[in-house]
């Protein structure tokens, strides 16, 4: 198939196909590997050039405890999250899977069972979507850097590709998301094969979301390690380490605080992107206890705030104006408050262009939204009667709800005009 023919077809069904995937918001990244038994992060046989007959005996070794899957599948649904993707091949080369296209694979080496095939299980039991990340690039299969320079090299690399993919799309039910990564060392989409690729995915997986790493746009875009809105009308998704490695690596000590993951969310949701936040279990599969300590607190903000999250949520930008007590995000006729600096007992909000109807407070802890009394007047609204701290214990952000007439603008500009 033609790559124009191809793209074409795919932003046809692309609306109904993600839908699912813009109201979810939030998943979480696995990355686990061979590498996490090194504990050096995922790169090291890279960085530290490790020769293949020194690397390949970590495969004979790894011996991870019996089904972890499911407690990152649990830790997920209690933090929130809706969907997870999980490294099936890393650049390492390593397959989790039960492959046929070649040993080096966790039925065949140290594991001696399909570790996929316990994380689809572990999703399915959870009420997660599943994704399957993908690494183009391999540095272990001896035509993954020759496929560039020689014709018959190429052709092998491509078939071991394609034979990867098709039992990834094949062997496991229903999969949500295909999340390739790094296309080196090929330089086109054409090189690649992507778009036939891509095409029989999408015969398989007919509802399958696709990203953008096998250099066609496809589904949505990844900016990584900055949660960042592309283009109006892209739809993207931030993926983003927890400590600053994908793979576990024990001396990262500068893990992200439940508020800064909540900044995150909130930057996603106003810029209608998702947010996929990443954990590198241990080499056994258990997960480290600062990622507990974070997403726990996380699951029980949201539980009372994430109406301001998910669903079908619009662009802020452009509407919406920053404020020095905190940011927005918008759903239909309704405007999400984020105040992250709590103004005390008022809060006065200028350049509304809407009536407001109705404020409240989504999270009072006992589950019911509070109701905010509020007067509105020519270019300002105040909210009286607030705590005189900011209610939220959780990461200190409290949302408050505008229930408005129409659709919400806010109008401010630089200066300021009394008359």
């Amino acid at each position: 198939m033609e790559t124009a023919e191809y793209i074409r077809q795919v932003d046809e069904t692309r609306p109904e196909r993600i839908r699912w995937w813009q109201e979810a918001r939030f998943g979480m990244f696995v990355h686990w590997g061979l590498y996490s038994q090194l504990g050096r992060h995922e790169w090291v046989m890279n960085r530290e050039r490790i020769p293949l007959a020194d690397y390949e005996p970590l495969a004979d070794s790894w011996q991870p405890i019996e089904r972890p899957a499911r407690e990152w599948a649990r830790l997920a649904r209690q933090a929130g999250m809706k969907y997870m993707v999980m490294t099936t091949k890393h650049h390492e080369g390593f397959c989790l899977w039960d492959t046929q296209q070649t040993d080096y694979n966790a039925v065949k080496r140290g594991p001696r069972r399909d570790l996929v095939r316990e994380y689809v299980e572990a999703c399915h039991e959870f009420g997660l979507k599943v994704g399957f990340y993908y690494s183009l690039m391999d540095w272990h299969h001896p035509d993954g850097a020759r496929c560039a320079l020689d014709g018959a090299a190429h052709r092998r690399f491509m078939d071991f590709t394609d034979g990867c993919v098709q039992e990834l799309m094949t062997n496991y039910g229903k999969i949500d998301v295909l999340w390739y990564d790094v296309s080196w060392p090929l330089t086109s989409p054409e090189l690649w094969e992507s778009a036939r690729r891509n095409a029989l995915v999408r015969e398989l997986q007919p509802g399958i979301l696709i990203n953008n790493r096998s250099q066609l746009d496809e589904d949505f875009g990844t900016p990584e390690e900055q949660v960042t809105a592309e283009r109006a009308g892209r739809n993207w998704e931030a993926c983003m380490t927890f400590n600053g490695s994908w793979g576990y690596m024990p001396s990262a000590v500068d893990w992200h605080s439940t508020r800064a993951v909540v900044f995150m969310l909130r930057t996603a949701t106003a810029g209608q992107g998702n947010l996929l936040l990443n954990i590198g279990p241990r080499p056994d599969g258990s997960v480290p206890e600062q990622a507990y300590e974070r997403l726990l607190p996380l699951g029980e903000w949201l539980a009372g705030n994430g109406e301001a999250v998910y669903g079908q949520v619009e662009r802020a930008g452009g509407r919406m104006e920053w404020m020095p007590c905190g940011y927005w995000s918008i759903k239909g006729n309704d405007a999400y408050f984020w105040a992250d600096k709590w103004p005390g007992k008022e809060l006065t909000i200028g350049g509304l262009q809407m009536d407001v109807k109705r404020a409240s407070l989504l999270a009072t802890g006992d589950g019911i939204a509070e109701e905010i009394t509020f007067e509105q007047v020519p270019d300002r609204l105040i909210l009286k009667g607030l705590s005189e701290e900011n209610p939220d214990r959780l990461a200190g952000v409290a949302v408050i709800k505008l229930e408005c007439a129409s659709a919400p603008r806010q109008v401010l500009g630089a200066g300021c005009v009394v008359l």
